[in-house]
């Protein structure tokens, strides 16, 4: 019978700080990423294009295109650890510009194929979310 739920009870929770929630939306988002360019590479015409040394909208493939682009997707798998480790000022202001510009990116190139939007639409809730902690960001009394 001790198993067995008393009226008026709840279940168990713990309170997470905003810095682990903003982690792991950055970490889910690097996830969507990821598969949704999996994904795209079975894109009829995909591989050609990529064996002929083109990027998508991007044209040739350069390394200035790849570091740009390498630069674009560092700065999301960087943030699940700074997110964490960055004092709270600091931490707060990255993730509210980030997370704004990764929907705008996310806004300008999510429409082409079904799982593309599928995948923008989750994209654009994550980092919405993210920016929506960091500008909702707990205050505490200055000591």
């Amino acid at each position: 019978m001790d198993s067995m739920k008393k009226a008026g009870t709840t279940l168990d929770d713990i309170r997470i700080h905003v810095k682990m929630k903003i982690s792991a939306l950055w970490a889910s988002l690097m996830f969507c990423y990821i598969y949704a360019d999996y994904f795209g590479l079975y894109v009829p015409g995909t591989l050609q294009k990529m064996l002929e040394g083109k990027m998508g909208p991007l044209g040739p493939t350069t390394q200035g295109v790849l570091l740009g682009t390498s630069l674009m997707m560092a700065i999301p798998s960087i943030m699940i650890f700074l997110s964490l480790v960055l004092k709270p000022n600091l931490n707060r202001w990255l993730n509210i510009i980030f997370g704004a510009i990764y929907t705008a990116i996310i806004l300008i190139t999510m429409w082409d194929w079904a799982f593309y939007i599928f995948f923008g639409i989750i994209e654009v809730l994550l980092t919405g979310l993210i920016a929506w902690y960091a500008w909702n960001w707990p205050k505490q009394e200055a000591t």
